[in-house]
């Protein structure tokens, strides 16, 4: 079977999926990356083959997320985005006539504008975690309840508790408080849901044109309580696509497809036996001008002091760069 590899490495998940021709998922793997991205893409590259019901020769590679670059090296990618244009990408094959996308992951979060299937608009938060899933992990954890089953107990209430939303310490005070006076567990959930929606409102997508149709994806997506309180916030439907939480693979593997098409290049898939090799990451300071640049840069062991350089990366310049000539980036 012929079929497209797509790759998103995030601080919190690493995600990784096969499609067919037809670009249907024929297998996905969803794990934490746990700050060890090259690591957490090797053993998803073995989940992976491991799970497939029979061999597939990759046509295209794409990876994205935070650690795209760093993916790109490791497995051989022909295609490395940026999450806006992946998430994007996912979100116009779930539903093509998608105006606006909502995307919560466990470490930042998005909001992409859409007219006519292109990207017009986007704002992402990394700065605060108020407006993140960690936001709701945190607290899940300050009630004993776990973050799986938060969904389903938002669910039963009929309102929610009014909490502080603003700042994650300020929201823990308010919430603990609500216990304090008596209000239900299953109101405080709701509450803690509306809070984070109220959040991403109101600080994220301040000034843009929230237009159905509506996709809901990322991690949190998996939350009834979250699809609720964004259609009570919006007074519009939600849809959730049937696989939210790898939508930044997905596209990926979509981009990588669109690329491939384009051109005769063959793949530069190093293949699942990749996850094999062992690499190592580095960084050095580049003293040439004020900017002082982090240079990042990764090496595959080869049993010398140095190993073999592959890539370099995180100059304001070119100075350092030193980037596979198979990868097209963004």
């Amino acid at each position: 079977m012929d079929g497209y590899l797509g790759i998103d490495v995030g601080s919190v998940s690493t995600n990784l999926v096969v499609l067919d021709e037809n670009e249907e998922v024929v297998a996905k793997i969803y794990r934490r990356t746990q700050g060890k991205p090259i690591e957490a893409v090797q053993a998803g590259l073995t989940e992976l083959e491991d799970l497939l019901t029979e061999p597939v020769n990759v046509l295209g590679v794409g990876a994205t997320g935070s650690a795209r670059h760093l993916t790109g090296v490791v497995v051989g990618a022909d295609a490395v985005r940026n999450e806006i244009t992946a998430h994007a990408m996912a979100a116009r094959h779930a539903q093509p006539d998608v105006r606006t996308v909502l995307e919560i992951g466990g470490q930042d979060s998005k909001v992409i504008v859409l007219q006519d299937g292109i990207p017009i608009d986007f704002a992402m938060n990394t700065v605060c975690a108020a407006g993140t899933g960690s936001f709701l992990d945190h607290q899940s954890s300050r009630l004993g309840i776990p973050i799986e089953e938060f969904g389903g107990i938002a669910m039963t209430a009929e309102r929610g508790s009014q909490i502080a939303g603003r700042c994650g310490v300020f929201a823990e005070s308010d919430m603990i408080h609500k216990q304090q006076v008596g209000h239900p567990t299953n109101e405080i959930v709701y509450g803690l849901c509306q809070a984070l929606v109220r959040n991403y409102l109101n600080n994220l997508a301040k000034g843009k044109d929230i237009l159905a149709p509506i996709v809901f994806q990322g991690g949190v997506a998996a939350n009834e309580g979250m699809k609720r309180a964004f259609e009570e916030a919006l007074e519009q439907e939600v849809t959730i696509p049937e696989h939210f939480n790898v939508m930044g693979a997905i596209g990926s593997a979509l981009l990588a497809k669109r690329i491939m098409s384009r051109t005769d290049n063959t793949t530069h898939f190093k293949g699942f036996h990749s996850a094999d090799f062992e690499y190592k990451t580095s960084s050095f300071g580049c003293a040439a001008c004020a900017n002082s640049c982090e240079i990042i840069q990764i090496a595959q062991e080869d049993g010398s002091e140095k190993g073999d350089v592959l890539a370099r990366w995180g100059g304001r310049c070119d100075k350092w760069d030193l980037a596979p000539t198979s990868i097209t980036q963004a």
